[in-house]
């Protein structure tokens, strides 16, 4: 099937794959950005987001989407140095127009592959994976951690600790950088390819992509911020 076995089809499914993940970020951002203003609503959605069966479909159909983009993103990374041989050993100087995220883009993939299995193990691993297991003490043997549906907790407790807010300043910009690129790329991908709309998408990609991290980057500060003020 050429979706699967040819250059142009794996393409497209990263593209698809990505775009979904964008569209899970836009929403996990904005349900983020609840709790600065209301920790008891944030712990609501929490809630409602827990171990439930339809939570837990989505949690597998996610984590189906992202690993069928990273697998995708290896075949083709694989498939270019393959093609380029021993000119890419070479020394090359970056052409007009091509931006540097677009050079390392599989470099800045890993950084943010790297993020998210700490951010899993930080809220998923202590949220609905405590509630699946039964295990509430996953979560409650951190300071100030109520349990599982406590996610304000966690974002309070987590981004306290000076090691985990660097870390995730780290994890944002190469975010920032991969989603830049990726987001217009997928879009020309698809079918916006023409010299009108080329300048456009490439502008809606670095908008969008900026408010998703100023969202999560705005929780990061505020609750560090708070922790400053506490101490």
């Amino acid at each position: 099937m050429w979706l699967f076995n040819s250059s142009i089809g794996r393409k497209v499914v990263m593209s698809v794959t990505g775009l979904a993940l964008v569209l899970f970020l836009l929403f996990h951002m904005s349900m983020n950005l609840v709790a600065i203003f209301s920790a008891d609503a944030y712990n609501m959605i929490c809630a409602f987001l827990g171990a439930n069966w339809y939570a837990v479909v989505a949690s597998m159909l996610l984590a189906l989407l992202a690993v069928v983009h990273i697998i995708y993103a290896i075949i083709l990374t694989l498939q270019n140095l393959r093609a380029r041989g021993k000119d890419r050993y070479a020394i090359r100087v970056r052409p007009k127009g091509v931006s540097w995220a677009s050079k390392n883009m599989f470099v800045l993939g890993v950084i943010v592959v790297l993020g998210l299995g700490l951010h899993l193990f930080n809220f998923w691993y202590r949220m609905q994976f405590a509630e699946l297991v039964g295990d509430h003490s996953i979560a409650t043997a951190l300071e100030g951690v109520a349990g599982p549906h406590d996610g304000a907790g966690l974002i309070r407790y987590t981004f306290s600790q000076p090691l985990f807010v660097v870390l995730y300043v780290v994890w944002l910009l190469a975010l920032w950088f991969h989603l830049t690129h990726g987001f217009w790329s997928a879009l020309h991908t698809l079918g916006g390819s023409n010299k009108k709309w080329l300048p456009r998408i490439q502008v809606i990609s670095i908008v969008v992509t900026t408010l998703i991290i100023l969202g999560f980057a705005a929780v990061l500060v505020y609750y560090y911020a708070q922790s400053l003020l506490v101490a």
